[in-house]
This record gives structure tokens, sequence and C-alpha cells, in this order.
């Protein structure tokens, strides 16, 4: 089969089966009260099933193994294990509320895992500062610290109805289109097949009120491992990608610049948390998405607003790879962009509300033209969505 079919195919057959297994767990979540309760801190105001990474996870087994009647595709079934053990933390954690120590090391764990069991590791800087090849001894604490930074950067943004899933819609594109042009086909087809499997539960988490469910720690923390291994993949030393590009194609800036949001938002709030004197795994309401429904933005336009920050901070590393800017030229890049539009990006938007200026009625206004959810037709998506769960 065409690479182009097979990579089709697999999206579609994840879409399907997420769309199809959905109104069993959800029913499931329901009847075993496996809810999200509200809280002071969280923004729901009634009781919401968490089992939607169960939900994402199914389509995608499916895909891994309809895979195997067009390809023998034992490095995406060598994958499966890690996101199992990770799902499993994360759904324990919906339930016994595993303490931030414990799931931090278990974490780690799982991380040195995926490293050892797979053989990969980000041991290569594809000339960042003139480096190349790095040692096992740098490689193996530096892929930890990335992995177990981008799972908790992930998890951490997982805070509105849609971000998670549109967010990382749009990554695993981003992702699956270089792994495509560089010929690694194996991680394209896993790259959609995310894609695929996070699509269904998109509509429903956004504009489903009796079918909304959320996809929990457990489908956060399964997106995060499946985001930091294609960083991996893209970042090891036998990796295509850096054969397929053009020699001043930032590998290294390009995979920030796609998780920039998540990354510097984290890195502001938890240095926030540490410069107050309490702890950076305390929860709060200082998030870029608090931020946005603060401003009377719908929890869709919320999750939209940030992806657009985070495909601006893209686009700008992109222009600037265009113009021929240097690897480390196109890194600074990435971190003025990601640095202003987290901690100034939220800065000004403090200083306009704190203030009352013009600007902030401007985006009043701005946000309540985002609560579509319930009109027209997405009303009418909403009604059969929730039909679907009935």
């Amino acid at each position: 089969m065409n690479p182009l079919m097979y990579i089709i195919t697999l999206f579609c057959v994840s879409l399907l089966s997420t769309w199809w297994i959905f109104k069993y767990i959800h029913r499931i979540s329901v009847l075993k009260n496996i809810v999200d309760n509200p809280e002071e801190r969280k923004l729901q105001k009634y009781p919401v099933p968490v089992l939607g990474g169960i939900a994402v996870f199914f389509g995608i087994i499916v895909s891994l193994v309809c895979s195997q009647v067009f390809f023998s595709s034992a490095s995406l079934f060598s994958l499966l294990g890690i996101m199992v053990i990770m799902l499993y933390i994360g759904t324990m954690d919906d339930i016994l509320s595993l303490s931030p120590g414990i799931r931090f090391i278990i974490e780690i764990i799982i991380v040195l895992l995926l490293i050892y069991g797979n053989d990969c590791s980000i041991n290569n800087f594809h000339g960042l500062w003139g480096i190349w090849k790095i040692p096992s001894y740098i490689a193996v604490p530096l892929t930890v610290f990335a992995c177990v930074g981008i799972v908790n950067a992930i998890n951490m943004i997982d805070g509105v109805d849609g971000l998670m899933s549109m967010y990382g819609i749009t990554t695993s594109i981003l992702f699956g289109a270089v792994f495509y042009k560089s010929g690694e086909v194996d991680m394209a087809a896993m790259a959609m097949i995310a894609t695929g499997a996070m699509i269904p539960f998109f509509m429903h988490n956004v504009f489903g009120k009796k079918s909304k469910m959320f996809l929990g720690d457990g489908g956060a923390l399964m997106i995060g491992i499946m985001m930091s291994v294609f960083v991996i993949y893209i970042l090891r030393d036998e990796s295509l990608c850096s054969q397929a590009v053009c020699s001043n194609f930032g590998l290294v800036p390009f995979t920030l610049a796609v998780l920039s949001i998540p990354v510097f938002d984290t890195l502001r709030v938890m240095t926030r948390r540490i410069l107050h004197g309490t702890s950076p795994f305390l929860p709060d309401k200082k998030h870029l998405h608090h931020m946005f429904i603060g401003l009377g933005f719908s929890h869709f336009g919320t999750s939209f607003s940030i992806v657009f920050l985070n495909l601006v901070n893209v686009l700008i590393w992109w222009i600037s790879f265009k113009l021929g800017a240097s690897v480390n030229l196109q890194l600074i890049v990435v971190i003025v962009m990601g640095l202003f539009n987290t901690f100034v990006v939220y800065k000004i938007m403090y200083w306009v509300k704190k203030y009352d200026t013009g600007l902030y009625h401007f985006l009043l206004k701005i946000g309540e033209l985002t609560h579509v959810e319930r009109t027209g037709v997405w009303g009418r998506l909403r009604t059969l969505l929730d039909k679907n769960v009935i």
C-alpha cells in the first residue's frame, strides 16, 4: 500500500474507533462515578466523566493492530506498553489522587523504560551551538528532564474544554508532517493515528453537554508521553529528519516552537509559585487559559486563542528559517516568542484588566463573540453528539 494511503487509512480507523467506543466509556464513567467534581480552582459547574483518555487510547490501539495488516510496525507497538503504563498511572491519579512526588518518580521510571526499552534518546543536537552527537551519560538525563517536563507541561494546560485535544491535534499534525517529509512512515502514521483518535473526543468535549467527558490525568499523561516520543524520534541520532530537511532547518528550535506555549506557560506559573514561597506543583488559577476565561472568552474561544498563539510561535520560527537564520538564531527567536506570548502577554492582560483600559473592554467584546457552542449549527451539533451517548 502507498505510504500516504496507509497513513490516511489508519487515521480513519482511529477516528471511527474512538467515535464508536466513546458512548460506552462515557456510560461506564457515569455508572462507576468516575467523575471530576467542581471545586474552587476548576471551571466546570457539575461533575464530568474523566475517562476520555481511555476512549482515545482505544482508537489508537485499534489502529496499531490494523497497521500490522499493511506493514510490520514493531516500532509503534514497542511504544504501546509505555502508553498503557502512563494511562494507568494517570487514571489511578484521577481515582485516588496520587501525590505530586509519587507521580513525579513514576514518570521518571517510565521515561527510563522508554529510553532503555526502545534504545532511543535525545542524543544529537543536530548542529545547535556546533554540537552534534552527545554521549549517553548526557543524553539519558537530558531525555529524562525533557520528557518529564513535556509530560507535566502538557498536563498542566488541561484546564478548559477542548484545549488539550485541540493542542494535541495541531501538534501531532506538525510533527507528522516532518516525519512524513523525512520518510519516517511509522512515526508519521503514529502522529496521524493520535490526531484521528483525538478528534471525536474534541467534538464531545467542546460541543457536547450530556456527552461531555474530560481526558483526565490518564489521557493527559498519555498524550504527553506521545509528544515526548515524537521529540525523541526527531532529535535522536538515528533520526531521518536531519537527512531529509535543509541544512539550516533547526530541529531543536522546531520542536521547542511546537511545544512553546505549554513549556513557557508552565515555566512562568512554576516560577511565580516558587517566588511566592509555595510548591511549584500547587494548583492555582494563573495559567493562560484562566486569563482568557477571565476576559469572558468561552472554553472554545480560549482553546482556539492559546493554540493560535502557539501556531504564531511556529510561524515566526518558520519565517526565521526561510530567511536563512542560523540554527542558533532560530532558537533565540523561539525563546523570545515563547517568553513574549506567555510571560509578557499574561502581564499585559493583567495590567489592562486591573486598570480597566479600553483594550480590556475591547477584549471583553471579542470574548463575547467566542460563545458559539450553543447556537446555530453548533447547537445542532450538540444535539447530535448528546444523542450518541443516550
